[in-house]
């Protein structure tokens, strides 16, 4: 009886309106959280590590492109291309300095130098950018608001599900129908024998990082016109949460980590929708979702059973 009054209360409360206009944002989180989460199971898929500066990359994305129009004056649209070119070459940078050497290391030794590379790079950004909070940069184009029915969307709401679909497809192209994917695969697979059939593995493993950091750029910019205030230590919570996404979806698995983006994006913002009473809790919901996932279904929605070399 308290379960039917329970859901009464929120058909009560939850009209179609109001459910139209959680669904959109939702949808934009949780393509937010997909663009990010590509990064973490393409490094995953072939490295079988996680990279945990992947957040940090991320943040830094935010930087870039807000001193590139505020101080430099650089228009919006060539700023976006400069930022993601730049993104994808840190990311590069990373993976050579922090990773590559490590190559042949136990994974704890690299599991190591991954934090080291997250904590270095949250620092940097306090000492070169500085810790207070700055209001990024939303041009017009992305701010406008329109009326779908009774239903308010900003424009930006759709503009990201699309560019995360988007990219998507050009991602899955480049892996099943190219050269450079046929190697990232083969990569995956088995390094040694991909050695021995003459692929070049530090840069098929330096093109992913700069891919996976590329997406993060573009999930980094439109999170900063999303939600418009940026500060060093911005991705620490965005990145465990799209690295959770990963999971949910199935690490190593591009179209599992959209899937668990996309759960995970639309569960928080149901969740405050209808229990808004939890609404400090929006963040614990992806921990408590990481925990019934890794119970039930560890390999993830789409992942696969790997085994371990020993």
């Amino acid at each position: 009886m308290a379960l039917k009054l329970f859901l009464q209360d929120i058909l009560d409360v939850m009209t179609p309106e109001m459910f139209l206009q959680h669904l959109t944002n939702g949808i934009s989180l949780g393509s937010l959280y997909a663009l990010v989460a590509i990064g973490y199971t393409m490094v995953y898929g072939i490295l079988r590590l996680i990279n945990f500066a992947h957040g940090d990359i991320f943040m830094m994305a935010t930087y870039f492109t807000f001193y590139s129009i505020v101080m430099f004056s650089i228009p919006w649209y060539v700023t976006f291309i400069l930022v993601i070119i730049m993104t994808g070459a840190l990311g590069m940078v990373v993976e050579a300095s922090a990773y590559r050497p490590l190559r042949d290391a136990p994974r704890i030794s690299i599991l190591i130098s991954a934090i080291g590379a997250s904590f270095l790079l949250e620092n940097l950004a306090i000492v070169i950018f500085g810790g207070r909070p700055k209001a990024f940069p939303a041009p017009e184009l992305f701010t406008k608001v329109f009326m779908v029915g009774s239903v308010s969307v900003q424009r930006l709401t759709i503009i990201i599900p699309v560019v995360a679909v988007v990219l998507l497809f050009a991602l899955l192209y480049l892996i099943n129908n190219t050269k450079s994917g046929m190697a990232m695969r083969a990569v995956s697979k088995d390094h040694e024998t991909a050695r021995l059939m003459g692929v070049d593995i530090d840069r098929t493993i330096s093109l992913t990082f700069g891919i996976g950091s590329m997406l993060a750029a573009v999930g980094g910019m439109m999170w900063g016109l999303k939600f418009p205030q940026i500060a060093p230590l911005m991705g620490v919570i965005p990145g465990l949460k799209c690295f959770i996404a990963a999971v949910v979806g199935g690490i190593g698995n591009i179209k599992g980590a959209v899937i668990g983006g996309f759960i995970l994006g639309i569960g928080e913002i149901m969740l405050v929708a209808l229990l808004p009473s939890l609404t400090g809790y929006r963040d614990a919901f992806a921990f408590i979702l990481l925990i019934m996932i890794l119970l039930f279904k560890p390999t993830g929605i789409m992942g696969e059973k790997i085994t371990e070399k020993v």
